[in-house]
């Protein structure tokens, strides 16, 4: 049986079921390390049955130094490719800093070359996410990554990265047939510039099986891995058991049709959507092996009519909330243990706070401050004014040509001097808006509505000829500390 293959990059073409090993941390978790050697073994079948992709992270206990040995030691693991990811702690980053870590990724696969590394970011007000996926594209330039993909981000900043130079091929997301987010726009988007996305969760951790077809809702505490404790969060915002296990049946009804498994059908369903490169299915090395069911995905076809009656019952669910990734960097955090205590301690502040003369400010540190006597914001009593904002970073124009992305840039930029001054951008209450052509009203005033769709400050937009030609657009913000 032939295994579908889809080219991400030159030299770089992957199965489109990929495997997962990010269950490696959950099989960790009570501290005892598994041996590289005997885990290494279980990886054979799947390369030898064509599933010669393999994906992890530098989190994932240690799935990274499992597969390096592998690759190295395995005759399997000859024509096979390892996907990683780096999920640094947010805060400035170097030059220095993110060789140092491509280069441990490197050490720990036992390669020269990283053939596709995935950034993930866990702040956008923080604007050193760019810094790090400018740093990750000099690397590929250099030839230590063979490509860059991101994973969790949404498709504002991928159109930010995108249109700054950074040359991406992918986004990890997920996307499954419970959280379909990665639709829409991410799609539309991602298939406008050759983006492939790399969906996760397509079981929902084992939900989507026959295995809990028509059971009773299990207690959150009654769950047995990571895995589980974080989709039923999602099967939860998508509108609860029973909704959940009418896409079962639905699915159960499809299964019997084709004769192939629940799972199966999930996962193909995921594979026929707009811009997915790729399904991501995890496996529990040495424990639970899906090899059947992930091969079988290349041996039929969903009829129209099939498909048209899964999309019809999930049309019943509930959308999860925001776009892809917000469920890392906003409430409801859809985690497995619903907040960020697992992955994070703190999110420092971008911007130091100066106290001066009665009052606060902070500086962003560009020359236009000290040599026109302002501040980036300054906050006096509950009041914290941000002055003017463009699309720039250090040196760097950001999203040339694109209104959109730079509007977005802005916000991100203004969002990151409020939260330095203890706001919040929810505490807005006034917005100014300076455009340098008419022509980019709509673009603007749709990111903004984005942005501030529930904050509903009071607003100005005027025309003016702004000083860079490349600006679009300039934003300034009045907030009140609520």
């Amino acid at each position: 049986m032939a295994i579908e293959k889809y080219k991400l990059a030159a030299g770089l073409e992957i199965s489109r079921a990929v495997t997962g090993l990010w269950q490696i941390a959950d099989m960790e978790k009570s501290g005892n390390t598994l041996d590289p050697i005997a885990t290494s073994a279980f990886m054979a079948p799947y390369a030898d049955a064509g599933l010669n992709t393999f994906d992890m992270a530098d989190h994932y206990g240690s799935a990274e130094i499992i597969a390096g040995y592998f690759q190295k030691n395995s005759s399997s693991g000859k024509s096979t490719h390892m996907l990683t990811k780096w999920v640094p702690k947010p805060g400035p980053v170097t030059r220095e800093q993110v060789r140092a870590a491509i280069k441990e990724r490197c050490k720990r696969l036992q390669t020269e070359k990283v053939d596709l590394l995935q950034y993930h970011a866990w702040n956008f007000a923080n604007p050193y996410w760019l810094d790090a996926l400018i740093y990750l594209q000099e690397l590929k330039v250099e030839g230590l990554i063979g490509a860059i993909g991101t994973t969790n981000f949404d498709t504002a900043h991928l159109r930010i990265a995108k249109s700054s130079g950074v040359d991406l091929v992918s986004n990890q997301i997920s996307y499954s047939l419970i959280d379909q987010r990665g639709g829409g726009k991410m799609a539309d988007y991602c298939a406008e510039n050759g983006i492939a996305i790399l969906a996760y969760g397509t079981l929902c951790g084992g939900f989507l099986s026959q295995k809990w077809l028509g059971k009773t809702e299990p207690a959150g505490d009654g769950l047995a891995n990571w895995s589980l404790m974080k989709y039923k969060r999602f099967i939860d915002a998508a509108g609860g058991w029973d909704k959940f296990q009418n896409v079962l049946s639905t699915l159960d009804k499809v299964s019997k049709s084709v004769d192939r498994s629940i799972s199966t059908i999930a996962s193909k369903y995921q594979l026929g959507q707009k811009a997915v490169g790729a399904v991501i299915i995890g496996a529990r090395l040495g424990e639970n092996a899906h090899i059947s069911d992930a091969t079988s995905l290349f041996s039929f076809e969903l009829s129209d009519s099939e498909r048209s009656e899964i999309a019809k019952t999930l049309a019943e669910l509930l959308p999860i909330p925001g776009d892809c990734g917000d469920e890392y960097r906003k409430p409801p955090y859809l985690t497995a243990s619903g907040d960020l205590s697992h992955h994070l301690e703190d999110f420092p502040p971008v911007y130091k706070a100066i106290e001066s003369s009665g009052k606060t400010r902070i500086d962003s540190g560009t020359t236009w401050e000290v040599l026109a006597g302002y501040s980036r914001a300054v906050k006096i009593g509950d009041r914290v004014l941000v002055s003017g904002t463009t699309a720039t970073h250090g040196a760097l124009a950001i999203g040339v040509n694109d209104p959109i992305a730079q509007t977005h840039f802005v916000i991100d930029k203004i969002e990151a001097s409020l939260e330095s001054l203890g706001a919040k951008l929810s505490d807005v209450v006034r917005s100014r808006i300076y455009i340098s052509e008419m022509k980019n009203w709509e673009a603007v005033s749709r990111v903004h509505g984005e942005r501030f769709a529930d904050i509903r400050p009071a607003n100005t937009m005027v025309e003016a000829k702004l000083i860079g030609e490349e600006y679009l657009v300039e934003i300034e913000v009045e907030a009140v500390i609520q």
